[in-house]
């Protein structure tokens, strides 16, 4: 079977349920948004939302994908900076138990962390302190680490770092791997439009969107319409519409993906679980309905519970539904 390697930002996700939004609003914080913060306002959100109880999870969008990634049964890698901490140690420990092969950078700078504030209606919002993370870099990348790879994925929380992705993406084609990104968030792809639409003409396979996304990227409101724009770019573009389902193309071949219903807890994760699902059919052969249908299952999973991280019942769930595409 081939296998998948990620790189993203390594991060310790604090998972909080708040009562009401009146939290984000005295925050400043508009619902449903990222925002970076330093360690100091970091620690003052904690400090705010230490009341509310939190559960602690290794976070960050592409070991989100890597690990629903391995627990179907995939090889996957996952490359990172974490600091030399018990959050390090913690973020490391949680990714060998979920089965993915960690190729960890380390720092004496703190492991970053998300604060994620979980509104009642399953909306999430991030305060995110990258900390270690933000010292990845296109230095700390060597060839070797590609080696025996098929598939590498980027989350778009990367793509400010030019230097990183302009290194290590070219060296990925030239060592023959299939790439894709998934945009992340509507802002990153506002902030780097131009940039991002360059680097998918040039080095990606796959990209991944939902709706907001792939209207930033295309100026399209029309989601079928920006699906072909981006269609038209790549080899494989997704766009995802949220209850609606998602939408799948690949040269003139458009599969629809209908929605799978699911009581909505907390959307952490939702995104970066349907890649791991689409993915995982990807390299195992299946066919692009199939490989959808794997990414709303995994999707339709998340949402039911607090962060991105599943017990193996659910897990079991999730391979009895499977078997049935």
């Amino acid at each position: 079977m081939k296998k998948i390697l990620g790189i993203g930002n390594a991060l310790v996700d604090i998972l909080t349920r708040i009562p009401n939004d009146d939290i984000l609003e005295n925050l400043k914080l508009p619902k449903g948004t990222m925002h970076h913060v330093d360690a100091a306002t970091s620690l003052h959100y904690g400090e705010i939302l230490k009341d509310y109880g939190f559960e602690m999870a290794a976070g960050g969008s592409t070991a989100n994908t890597m690990s629903g990634a391995a627990k179907l049964g995939v090889a996957t890698g996952y490359i990172g900076k974490v600091g030399r901490d018990e959050r390090g140690l913690f973020f490391e420990e949680a990714m060998r138990q979920t089965g993915v092969k960690s190729m960890m950078l380390t720092t004496d700078t703190p492991t970053g962390c998300v604060e994620a504030f979980i509104s009642p209606d399953g909306e999430r919002t991030f305060a995110t302190y990258l900390g270690a993370a933000l010292e990845l870099c296109a230095d700390d990348i060597q060839p070797e680490m590609l080696d025996g790879w098929d598939l590498f994925y980027v989350e778009g929380y990367l793509v400010q770092n030019h230097a990183l992705l302009d290194k290590i993406l070219p060296m990925a084609k030239a060592k023959g791997l299939k790439t894709a990104l998934d945009l992340a968030s509507f802002n990153v792809v506002e902030d780097n439009r131009d940039y991002l639409r360059q680097l998918t003409k040039d080095y990606l396979d796959i990209v991944f969107a939902n709706e907001e996304e792939a209207r930033a990227f295309t100026h399209r409101n029309d989601p079928k319409a920006a699906l072909a724009e981006l269609a038209s770019m790549c080899e494989i573009a997704i766009v995802k519409v949220g209850a609606e389902g998602s939408y799948i193309q690949s040269g003139n071949t458009v599969v629809t993906i209908g929605p799978i219903p699911a009581q909505v807890v907390d959307t952490t994760g939702a995104g970066d679980l349907w890649a791991a699902g689409f993915m995982a059919g990807l390299v195992q052969g299946k066919t692009l309905e199939q490989c959808g249908k794997m990414g709303a299952t995994l999707a339709a999973n998340i949402i039911e519970v607090v962060g991105a991280k599943m017990d193996e019942k659910r897990w079991e769930k999730i391979a009895n539904s499977l078997k049935l595409l």
